[in-house]
């Protein structure tokens, strides 16, 4: 069975490609190593993949590539090339969403209509919500409060459309707050962690009582081998842990975790960030019988260990 991941250099995709490696799956991995952060971060992310004869790497831009050679013979695809952040989305710079996200993913979807693909899973968020009530549903009003989570929902209604109008086996993941180790560096847990372990200071927008439905890692990765069970076209699931907990809880955990004290600093909250979040998984339970597997002491232990290791500090 052959699979194609876009942005598989990335944080979710290099360890969603390494399980497909590793379960036995061809896998052509898609990454244009965009300049958002170190591009060397993305190189070791994919220097183990590389190694494999099952894993092809494609250096290309989602916009540019060759759509018809690259998805021959491809069972599966999964989309998670993306332009990630919220604070980068406001101003000029949102013209990098629109691309990236909005018109990748439409390319992407009119490249495969014609296909017999059994399932593409597109890499949704939770900024899709904006500020609504907990725990967030699925079928609840939707109201992004960023253009980041504006373009998302738009690309989430692109799929919607190819699966009504060409009969694309498409599902929308909305993923929240995904952790671990290879966590990209602008993300506050990846943060915070290298913060307290060089002894400098920990900025934290608002007053810290936001809350924030954390995800680990290879629970997200199990999710999308769930998908590849079932027949869940045209659909949109949650994929969260289940709990929410505030920001000024994870600094005293990490301390705690760490044996070390914080400084910590607050300054204004950051346009577009949401106040709360918290999945209702209950329709990730039904249709996948999804379950996440690991609480955030085990997630947080192992992103302190790859940090140290990784960055060497």
């Amino acid at each position: 069975m052959r699979c194609l991941v876009t942005g598989c250099a990335g944080f979710i995709g290099s360890h969603l490609s390494e399980k497909l490696i590793e379960s036995g799956f061809e896998v052509i991995g898609i990454d244009s190593f965009t300049d958002y952060y170190d591009r060397r971060i993305k190189e070791a992310n994919v220097q183990g993949l590389r190694q494999s004869t099952n894993f092809t790497l494609v250096r290309e831009d989602v916009l540019g590539v060759e759509w018809d050679k690259l998805l021959e013979g491809v069972d599966y695809v999964f989309h998670h090339a993306a332009q990630p952040g919220v604070l980068a989305s406001w101003g000029t710079r949102f013209e990098a969403y629109i691309n990236n996200n909005i018109l990748a993913t439409q390319r992407l979807l009119e490249a495969t209509k014609k296909l017999p693909l059994k399932s593409l899973i597109f890499a949704s968020s939770s900024s899709v919500y904006g500020d609504c009530k907990l725990p967030m549903r699925e079928d609840r009003p939707l109201c992004p409060v960023s253009p980041y989570g504006v373009s998302k929902l738009a690309c989430e209604s692109l799929c919607y459309s190819y699966w009504k109008n060409f009969g694309i086996p498409v599902v929308s993941l909305r993923y929240f707050t995904v952790y671990g180790p290879r966590q990209r560096p602008d993300m506050a847990f990846h943060k915070f962690i290298r913060a307290i372990l060089q002894g400098e200071e920990i900025t934290i927008y608002g007053d810290g009582n936001q809350t924030r439905d954390f995800t680990y890692i290879e629970d997200v990765v199990k999710a999308n081998f769930l998908i590849m069970d079932k027949d869940c076209s045209g659909e949109v699931i949650n994929i969260g842990g289940g709990i929410h907990t505030k920001i000024n809880e994870i600094t005293a955990l990490l301390q705690k975790l760490m044996g070390k004290k914080a400084r910590i600093r607050h300054i204004n909250p950051q346009k577009g960030d949401m106040r709360d979040t918290l999945a209702d998984i209950g329709k990730a339970k039904k249709l996948l019988n999804y379950n996440p597997r690991f609480d955030l002491t085990e997630g947080l232990k192992r992103e302190i260990e790859w940090l140290k290791e990784i960055a060497k500090l």
